[in-house]
């Protein structure tokens, strides 16, 4: 579908729907392309014209060559501005060109994916090239004669970052072949590459060069971006090279028109339920964003509009399929097919059906998480819908440019949640709009990250003294405290691994927690999905309600050394949450700022968090029926922190009364977590917090923000360096929100483990004018420089 007046078309969408909504055109842009190289080998030319690709476009022909000339190099473009070509140019002529005469390898090249289903959607698109190159997924779900196919076989391998580090660099010598004619390595969506991940990547790639280098190769890296702040600095940072940037976008683009629409109050009780967090606050709250997706998604399906709603939580993607698929029957149930979930846990094969579900029409409409923000082609949307703000204006504009990839007009529309970042841009939409994307934010020297990679790189290949440089400054201090500790063992030649346990397994590159919990039907053994292991204490426990494709299922029980969640299929009629109280205690400080009487500070701490109950949630009022215990053990976490604190001089007379001042500090912690964002890259779900009117290690109030993340990702780091606008925007969000006592809006919090008491807004208020006031302007220019 061609949308010819998309102003008209968004307007009319949301013209039933009560609320503030403002309109922004993104204006189109003009085709500007290149002639073919000349040193571009003619099948590679054909077969892209065979595909209907007339000329390259410009930026696609100033990426080709100077990757074919050697040069390291990252294209910065939007969405959909073909961006795989750049790479492809180069990658598949070194390929074609330096084969032997009887067809052995003569070049390979190593293609990175931060998902798989990204991986496997490039392998599709290189088949249908019709060149004869032996290209082949290597990941999770191949088989054993899949990978000793590809080890022995493949030219073009696309994989992943979990996979190399825990496969293809660990068993480095038995591709020997492949590593040693390594021309080309594609880092794909690398601004994916951020906080702790990015930094795991970084040292992954590292190991990658310096093991291509033992087989005698000095392959060219070409990475691939979607529009992002310093991109030839992300590139180094990631690579560790001299990285040339290509960021002048010559692909057409159609007009997007944007909708900005804060949901109006509920004028009864919301049919498709609130926000799971929402209180009793006495007030009629907004309707909740994914009840107001799952309605526009309907509206759109029914006028046959190809939509992508973007939501940011997996029950939530199951809420919003499962609400507008119970829409459309009341309006054709032939319609009720056409709109599915899409979402991480699943099994691969149904991720493969439903993306190409997508692809081939058969879906118009498409509830999921951030997992097809990626570059998975599914041109010819004409429309996005988002559930709250995506975290970063990178990953806005990200989601925007699915809609329009056949370079038609297109319509999106970003629904605000109940959240204090979601209600300060719709009020302040040059802060969304108006403003560059963020840079990258991820630490590399970070010693929780630093020090197992060594190890495995010790493990591949005995360390030397030269190889440190590699790694970064903190390399050689970390060997050596490795050693100290008997991970690694010293000898004349350099640095050795000598346990039996696998060195890799030492790093969990994403986060997660180690292994994920499998939810296994217990009637029947099947396996119904995954949650990540740092998840499952909240979501999987015995009495969870876990939704999948829009069934509810029970589960019995939580076996935490197997790994296994047993599941019944039930409709219990509530939904759950899980409750967790939260302990911080400070190990160092790293540096702090006077600011008057008040402490503004950075440094490192150890969180401890423990899962001590569920509450039962009735469907579809949100009413709490029940809280049942827990006993699963605590978790800890040594991260980094930013904290301020308020001696009880300067609260004195600040106008909360001391019984107050735990609510007080709750509710600036919350605001100040759901303003962070705004500030690095980084979302809510990124970030915790911990807030007391008297702590054991300051001996005053504090409110701490911390990074969730072994060691830190740089985000608490980064509101540190920014504390005065952070902060500002903070009180701004709370005091300006219309709310009487505290609301989603501004104070309360979707991931509070203390159900979101007690809060105090006005006292929070007050707090923040204490702390600004008592800083200045000097100071707060301090802080903010550092």
């Amino acid at each position: 579908m061609q949308v010819i007046d998309v102003e008209a078309q968004v307007e009319g969408l949301l013209s039933t729907h009560d609320g503030s909504t403002s309109l922004h055109v993104v204006p189109a842009r003009e085709a500007r392309s290149a002639p073919w190289p000349a040193w571009l080998a003619p099948p590679v030319r054909d077969a892209f014209a065979g595909l209907g690709v007339a000329q390259p476009w410009s930026h696609q022909r100033i990426a080709a060559d100077l990757a074919h000339a050697g040069s390291h190099v990252v294209v910065a473009t939007g969405t959909a501005s073909g961006k795989s070509m750049a790479y492809q140019l180069p990658a598949l002529h070194a390929v074609e060109t330096r084969r032997g005469a009887k067809g052995q390898r003569g070049a390979t090249v190593l293609y990175l994916a931060p998902t798989k289903a990204l991986a496997h959607d490039q392998l599709a698109t290189l088949r249908r090239l019709g060149l004869p190159v032996r290209c082949a997924t290597h990941d999770g779900d191949s088989t054993p004669d899949e990978r000793a196919w590809t080890r022995d076989h493949a030219e073009y391998v696309l994989t992943n970052p979990d996979m190399l580090h825990r496969s293809l660099l660990p068993g480095h010598e038995r591709w020997s072949h492949f590593w040693g004619s390594l021309s080309h390595v594609v880092v794909d969506e690398c601004h994916h590459y951020r906080g702790v991940f990015g930094a795991h990547v970084s040292h992954v790639l590292r190991r990658l060069r310096r093991v291509a280098a033992l087989h005698g190769a000095s392959p060219t890296f070409v990475l691939a971006s979607a529009t992002v702040a310093e991109p030839a600095d992300l590139a180094g940072r990631l690579t560790g090279l001299e990285v040339v940037a290509v960021t002048d976008d010559g692909s057409p683009r159609g007009r997007t028109a944007l909708a900005l629409h804060e949901p109006g109050v509920a004028a009864g009780a919301d049919q498709h339920g609130h926000d799971q967090g929402d209180q009793e606050s006495g007030e009629r709250p907004r309707r909740s964003a994914p009840a107001v997706v799952a309605d526009l998604l309907t509206d759109l399906v029914v006028d046959g509009v190809r939509t992508l709603a973007f939501v940011r939580s997996r029950k939530g993607v199951e809420t919003v399929a499962q609400t507008s698929r119970r829409l459309l029957a009341e309006v054709d149930p032939v319609l009720v097919d056409r709109v599915a979930a899409y979402r991480g846990g699943y099994l691969p094969e149904e991720r493969r059906a439903l993306e190409a579900a997508l692809r081939a029409g058969h879906l118009t409409g498409l509830a999921a998480t951030n997992a097809l923000e990626l570059g998975i082609d599914v041109s010819g949307l004409d429309a996005v819908l988002l559930a709250g703000y995506p975290g970063t204006r990178a990953a806005l504009w990200q989601q925007l440019g699915r809609a329009g990839r056949d370079g038609g007009d297109a319509l999106a529309v970003l629904v605000a949640r109940d959240d204090p970042l979601d209600t300060y841009l719709v009020g302040h939409p040059d802060a969304l709009l108006g403003a560059p994307v963020e840079a990258n934010v991820f630490d590399p020297a970070n010693p929780y990250v630093l020090g197992p990679h060594l190890c495995a790189a010790a493990a591949e290949h005995p360390l030397r003294v030269a190889d440190l440089e590699l790694f970064g400054p903190g390399a050689r201090e970390a060997v050596d405290a490795l050693t100290s500790g008997g991970l690694l063992r010293r000898r004349p030649h350099g640095w050795f691994w000598t346990e039996r346990r696998r060195a890799c397994d030492l790093a969990d590159i994403r986060s997660t927690g180690g292994e994920p919990v499998r939810l296994v039907e217990e009637l029947t053994g099947r396996v119904l999905g995954t949650v990540d292991a740092g998840a499952a204490h909240g979501a999987a426990h015995a009495g969870a309600v876990y939704v999948h494709q829009g069934e509810t299922w029970l589960v019995h029980d939580l076996d935490l050394e197997t790994h296994v969640a047993s599941v019944v299929r039930d409709d219990p009629g509530y939904s759950t949450s899980a409750r967790e109280t939260t302990d911080i205690r400070v190990l160092a400080e790293r540096e702090h700022v006077a600011w008057g009487a008040a402490t503004l500070s950075l440094g490192e701490v150890e969180v401890t968090h423990q899962v001590v109950s569920y509450l039962k949630r009735r469907v579809p009022s949100g009413e709490v029926l029940a809280e049942e215990p827990l006993d699963l053990p605590p978790r800890s976490l040594r991260t980094t922190a930013v904290w301020w604190t308020l001696p009880p001089e300067l609260l004195h007379d600040c106008g909360v009364a001391e019984r107050d001042l735990p609510g007080a500090a709750h509710a600036a912690e919350h605001a100040s977590i759901g303003l962070l964002p705004l500030f690095a890259t980084c979302d809510r779900w990124d970030l915790g917090g911990v807030s007391t009117a008297l702590h054991p290690d300051t001996g005053m109030l504090t409110v701490f923000v911390h990074d969730g993340h072994p060691g830190g990702a740089g985000f608490a780091e980064r509101g540190y360096r920014a504390a005065a606008p952070w902060l500002r925007a903070t009180r701004e969000t709370i005091a300006s929100c219309g709310c009487a006592d505290g609301c989603p809006s501004c104070v309360q919090s979707p991931k509070c483990g203390n159900q979101n008491n007690p809060l105090d807004k006005a006292g929070a208020v007050r707090l923040l004018d204490l702390l600004l006031r008592a800083a200045g302007d000097s100071t707060l220019t301090a802080a903010s420089a550092g």
